[in-house]
């Protein structure tokens, strides 16, 4: 069963890069969690908080200038399910600042209304060299 559980979690963490890198934004609205918050942590160890409202803002714009889709490409490192709660790890290459960069994503996620959702998302973009 747990791994039947693991694998529901990647199906989701795959929908919701293939909502992001698209700018679908009925299914990022649902996969994220009305509580979101995301922790864009730069190669100096600054960080940046947004809540849902500025990350949907983000993907909007995105999609409104009719920007080309991101890369969709990822490697998953964990997926772990206890109960209702997830957490997955996954390395990306995207460009959310103007550049593509690799960024190291923790995804924090419930499962409530029936659904799996974002709560919590930490990227951490990691260096080139």
């Amino acid at each position: 069963m747990i791994a039947q559980s693991e694998k529901t979690l990647k199906l989701v963490g795959e929908n919701l890069i293939k909502a992001g890198t698209t700018f679908d934004i009925e299914a990022l609205e649902l996969i994220y969690h009305k509580n979101l918050k995301v922790f864009l942590v730069d190669t100096n160890g600054q960080s940046n908080m947004m809540d849902k409202n500025s990350v949907m803002g983000m993907f909007q714009a995105k999609r409104d200038n009719r920007d080309a889709p991101l890369n969709d490409w990822a490697l998953f490192s964990s997926i772990d399910v206890n109960d209702d709660s997830g957490h997955i790890i996954v390395t990306r290459r995207v460009n959310l600042t103007g550049v593509e960069q690799k960024f190291v994503f923790s995804l924090e996620l419930v499962w409530e209304d029936n659904r799996w959702q974002v709560t919590r998302e930490v990227a951490v973009i990691q260096p080139e060299n």
